[in-house]
C-alpha cells in the first residue's frame, strides 16, 4: 500500500513542503530510503524501530521504500522520524489513514517513543498554512512557537503513541492556541537592563542616544573598566519596540537557529548577541556545509556588540562590510544560494592602545608603532561604516558613590522615539527607516546647511584634519540631532555635536 504524508524543509528562513511517499510491498524484505536524506535521516530507521516496538507496533517484515521528494532536494536533521514512522503505520494497514494527508507531521523520536524538540518550527507553521494544511503535529516543546501562526490547527505531542490514537481512534489532542498580540504586547518592555544603573558617562550616554535615534553605528573607546560593556547592553532597552513584522523576522531567523526556548513564543525585545573575538568568519555570518545563520543575521532588528573590537581577526571584520552595508548576506554554494538578512546596529568598543590606559596611564609602555599597529587592525572601509565613535572617560569616585539614580531607560526611549516618528514621516515613500542609511541623494535633500553650520563643518574638516569620510556621516548624525531636538533645520550647534562625534578621524588617534 502507498501512502503519502508530508514534513517540511528549511532553506534559508523558509520551508517547502516535502512529501515522504511510503510504499510496503510484500514482494521481498528490505528497507530503502531515497530522495538525498543525509546521515541522520538514513539512522532514523534504529531509532523508529525501538520506538515503534517500545509502544506496542512494529516495523512490518517486508519490502518498505521511502521517497522523500522532491528528490534532488538535500534532506537534513532527524525530524522526519515522526513521519516517516507514521507513514510506515499507514501503508502497513497498523492504523488508519483518512486524514493523514491533513497535516503536516515533525519531530525526532526517542527509542521510548518520546518526542524531542526540533528546529526551523515557526517558518513550518508559515508555509503549512499558505499551502492549505488543517494542521501541523509537532513535539509539545515546539507547540508554543508555532501557535504564533493563527489559521492552523497546532497540536503538540509528548509521545508517538498520541499522534496514533489521533489518527486511529479519533482520541482527541489538546490544541495549542496563543493570543500572539496579547503575548507580544505584555513583554514587549521587558528588559534584564536599565540605563538608570549607569553611574557618570553622561557624554557617553548621549552619544547612544543619539545612535539609536538614528540607527547608527557606534565604537566606544576607553580604558578597562569605565562602563563600555555596561552600556552596550542597556542599548536594546532605549531602541524603539519591534514591530509585529520585525517581532516575526527575528523569530523565524531564531527558529532555524535552534535558539528559540521550549517556553518561549514570539521573540518580543530586540536581540542582542555579543559574540566572543575567537569567533570565525563562518560563525560570524553564517554559512557551513549546511548552511546556517551567523550571528549577525541572529541579531537582525537588533545589536550586534563586539567588544575589544581589535582583538577580532581581521578577516572576521571584513567579511562584515558588505552585510553592513546591504543589511543582508548571501550564503553561496555549487548548487544553491540562501539569503538571511542582516539588518542590525553594530556596537563596539575597543581600548585605546595596547596596555588599554593610554592615555592616562604616565607609565604606558606602548611605543608609537604598537599603539599605531593597534589602531590599523580596524581598516579604513571598516571604520567608514561606523558613523559615531565616542571616547568613554574613566569614572571618578565622586561619581561612582553618588546614591541619585540616572535618567531611566524609559526616559531616553521616549525621545528616540519621538525622532524615529519623524523619520518614519520623512522616508514614507522610500525603502529607508532611519537615517543612518540614508545615502547622497538624500543627504542632498534633507540636510540642507544654513551659511553658519557650512561654515563651521568646512573648518572643523581643515582644522581637526578630519578625513573625507568623516563629512557625510557628520551630516548624517547632525540630523539625528536635529531630530532629536524635533528641528526641522539642522543647526551650527547640532554640527558642533556631531563633530564631536568623530574621535578616531582625528589627528590625535591616526597619527
Amino acid at each position: 500500500m502507498l501512502i503519502k504524508i508530508y514534513g517540511s524543509a528549511i532553506h534559508g528562513v523558509s520551508a517547502q513542503t516535502i512529501t515522504i511517499e511510503v510504499n510496503v510491498d510484500s514482494g521481498g524484505v528490505g528497507y530503502h530510503l531515497v530522495g538525498l536524506p543525509d546521515n541522520a535521516i538514513k539512522e532514523s530507521s534504529y531509532r523508529i524501530s525501538a520506538a515503534l516496538k517500545n509502544v506496542g507496533y512494529k516495523i512490518p517484515g517486508k519490502k518498505i521504500t521511502i521517497n522523500m521528494a522532491p528528490a534532488d532536494l538535500r534532506k537534513e536533521g532527524s525530524a522526519y522520524d515522526l513521519s516517516i514512522a507514521i507513514g510506515i503505520l499507514a501503508a502497513s494497514d497498523q492504523i488508519l489513514a483518512d486524514e493523514i494527508e491533513n497535516y503536516v507531521i515533525m519531530g525526532e523520536l526517542s527509542l521510548d517513543g518520546s518526542l524531542q524538540p526540533i528546529k526551523g518550527v515557526l517558518p513550518i507553521a508559515i508555509q503549512a498554512r499558505e499551502e492549505g494544511f488543517k494542521g501541523i503535529i509537532l513535539p509539545i516543546q515546539n507547540a508554543r512557537e508555532a501557535a504564533i501562526v493563527n489559521d492552523l490547527d497546532v497540536y503538540g505531542v509528548e509521545n508517538i503513541k498520541e499522534v496514533i490514537d489521533f489518527f486511529n481512534e479519533n482520541k482527541p489532542i489538546n490544541k495549542i492556541v496563543l493570543d500572539t498580540r496579547k503575548e507580544f504586547h505584555e513583554k514587549i518592555n521587558d528588559f534584564p537592563f536599565d540605563f538608570s544603573e549607569v553611574k557618570g558617562q553622561e557624554t557617553a550616554k548621549r552619544a547612544m542616544e543619539v545612535a539609536a535615534a538614528g540607527g547608527h553605528n557606534i565604537i566606544l573607546i576607553g580604558p578597562p573598566g569605565s562602563g563600555k560593556t555596561m552600556l552596550a547592553k542597556r542599548v536594546p532597552s532605549i531602541l524603539p519596540p519591534l514591530t509585529l513584522k520585525e517581532a516575526l523576522e527575528t523569530t523565524k531567523i531564531h527558529s532555524v537557529a535552534g535558539k528559540i526556548g521550549t517556553e518561549a513564543s514570539l521573540m518580543t525585545v530586540r536581540p542582542f548577541r555579543s559574540p566572543h573575538h575567537t569567533i570565525s568568519d563562518v560563525a560570524l555570518v553564517g554559512g557551513g556545509s549546511y548552511p546556517q545563520p551567523g550571528e549577525i543575521s541572529l541579531a537582525h532588528n537588533g545589536v550586534l556588540f563586539l567588544d575589544e573590537m581589535p582583538e577580532f581577526k581581521r578577516t572576521v571584520l571584513e567579511v562584515m562590510r558588505q552585510p553592513l552595508e546591504d543589511r543582508e548576506v548571501t550564503i553561496s554554494r555549487a548548487r544553491f544560494t540562501v539569503n538571511y538578512p542582516a539588518s542590525f546596529m553594530l556596537v563596539a568598543s575597543m581600548n585605546p592602545s595596547p596596555s588599554g590606559f593610554f592615555p592616562d596611564d604616565p607609565n604606558n609602555t606602548s611605543s608609537t608603532y604598537e599603539m599605531q599597529r593597534y589602531m590599523n587592525k580596524l581598516s579604513g572601509p571598516l571604520l567608514d561604516r561606523i558613523d559615531i565613535h565616542i571616547e568613554v572617560q574613566k569614572v571618578e569616585f565622586d561619581q561612582l558613590s553618588e546614591k541619585r539614580k540616572g535618567e531611566k531607560s524609559k526616559e531616553i526611549r521616549e525621545r528616540v522615539l519621538k525622532a524615529r516618528d519623524i523619520q518614519n514621516e520623512r522616508y514614507q515613500n522610500l525603502n529607508i527607516s532611519c537615517n543612518a542609511q540614508i545615502g547622497p541623494k538624500e543627504i542632498e535633500a534633507f540636510c540642507d546647511l544654513d551659511e553658519t553650520s557650512f561654515n563651521l563643518i568646512k573648518m572643523a574638516m581643515e582644522k581637526l584634519n578630519l578625513s573625507a569620510r568623516a563629512y557625510d556621516r557628520i551630516l548624517k548624525v547632525a540630523r539625528t540631532i536635529a531630530d532629536l531636538e524635533l528641528s526641522e533645520k539642522i543647526l551650527s550647534h547640532h554640527i558642533s555635536e556631531a563633530i564631536q562625534y568623530r574621535s578616531l578621524d582625528r589627528e590625535f588617534w591616526n597619527g
